[in-house]
């Protein structure tokens, strides 16, 4: 029996260790087609997903996708996926830049919050009519509040590193409208993690008042220790290290409290994703140059190859022959419902604020952009239970078209080309830019 199951298991990694290499050269493949065509790479990336599943891949003779991907390997490369996607997400917190929202804080909250409110409430609305619908995943009936909530926050996302890259391609960096919507982007991703951070201590308390408010609790407890305790033994760390150039001990140090961090908000009851991100929140951010050579770099090479495995991992979960007639009409619902409430939400505001109807059409365009933020969250809601296959399908499908309808709709006028005095646009550019 030993015997059988090292050889099951040796068949198990060799079947992960073809896919990852499949999924790479798709991945770069379509990758590169969509940037050919103007999108960003995370676009072709997932389309290289829904066409390796059942979708596409899935309908030709010989069952190539479950050949390539066999049921048995698909964890071992979920497992992959996520130890990319904790990296990443560890430094997407750590280059966040809390200076790039001061000089326009009080517009850019403004815009955040109107088009979080407004697209959270339209997405809580739109729940009332799909709830019926997807209130059972994998038997197990999910309350309507989880249902709601969530719905709520995947309209109200706004993908900060996919926008970064938009803007750069666009020449909108050091624009105003630029630098409003980075500065939103960058407030609606807090927001987004701490509504997801609720959704999972809602679900994990099974809606029990007892539970959420143990959860509640030990997240705060969570936050502050790593604020008072972990920050400034980090930042000692990192000074004294740095120093001596023990760069390898000081990245293995790093990656182990990444990893326990993203270990301590999942035995919490929320997502891990948010222990990785507020570990690199809390990195020291000088010596600037030194740090993102030397340690930031070598992570953004590993999410490099590992991320566009959760891309795609994220692409084979999509099964667009399932949808029925009514789930098409959901769909175009859901995407009707998701423009609306960023558009609107970030419309108004600029323009109160005194933005021209093109600059608050621009930025409201640009807010709508959801790409690999809202797929983070997408996949937490699965793993969490509140998603069934079809709504899945749906959302996904959601992201793909709020993300690629960014850039055709952007104004290229002369108008939009004023840079904005002290604003840090060259850290902000290469936030998040390799992988998208």
């Amino acid at each position: 029996m030993t015997t059988l199951a090292a050889a099951s298991q040796d068949r198990q990694i060799a079947a992960m260790l073809l896919g990852i290499g499949v999924i790479l050269a798709v991945g770069v493949a379509l990758g590169a087609l969509a940037r050919r065509l103007g999108q960003p790479k995370v676009i072709g990336e997932i389309t290289a997903g829904i066409v390796l599943g059942p979708s596409v891949l899935g309908l030709l003779p010989g069952h190539l996708t479950q050949r390539l991907f066999p049921p048995d390997a698909r964890p071992l490369l979920s497992a992959v996926s996520q130890v990319g996607l904790v990296l990443f997400m560890f430094v997407v917190g750590w280059e966040f830049e809390r200076r790039m929202v001061r000089p326009y804080a009080r517009l850019a909250a403004g815009v955040s919050l109107g088009s979080i409110a407004l697209a959270f409430g339209f997405g809580a609305a739109v729940a009332v009519l799909l709830y019926p619908h997807h209130d059972t995943v994998a038997g197990h009936h999910i309350s309507f509040l989880a249902f709601a909530t969530f719905m709520g926050t995947a309209m109200s996302v706004t993908a900060f590193p996919v926008l970064a890259r938009i803007l750069t391609d666009n020449k909108l960096m050091d624009t105003r409208v630029g630098t409003l919507s980075l500065a939103s982007a960058a407030i609606d991703d807090v927001l987004a993690w701490c509504l997801l951070a609720y959704v999972s201590a809602l679900v994990t308390s099974d809606g029990d008042l007892r539970g959420l408010v143990r959860i509640g609790v030990y997240s705060l407890v969570y936050v502050a220790g790593m604020f008072l305790v972990v920050r400034p033994l980090v930042a000692r760390l990192v000074w004294r290290w740095a120093a001596s150039e023990r760069w390898g001990m000081l990245l293995t140090v790093l990656g182990a409290g990444v990893f326990v961090s993203s270990w301590l908000t999942s035995w919490i009851g929320i997502h891990q994703i948010f222990g990785a991100f507020l570990f690199g929140f809390v990195m020291p951010r000088e010596p600037r140059h030194v740090l993102a050579a030397h340690l930031r770099k070598p992570l953004d090479d590993v999410a490099l190859v590992l991320l566009p495995v959760f891309f795609i991992v994220t692409g084979l979960g999509v099964d667009l022959g399932a949808l029925s007639a009514a789930d098409c009409v959901g769909l175009a619902l859901v995407i009707a419902v998701a423009c609306a409430g960023k558009l609107l939400g970030a419309i108004v505001p600029a323009r109160l604020s005194g933005l021209s109807w093109r600059e608050a059409k621009d930025l409201g365009v640009l807010m709508n952009t959801r790409g690999l933020t809202e797929l983070i969250i997408l996949n937490a809601a699965v793993s969490l239970g509140v998603l069934d296959g079809r709504m899945f399908t749906m959302l996904v499908i959601m992201a793909l078209v709020t993300t690629a309808m960014a850039a055709p709709m952007l104004s290229r006028r002369e108008h939009l080309t004023g840079a904005v005095p002290g604003t840090p646009s060259t850290p902000v550019a290469d936030a998040g830019a390799p992988h998208t």
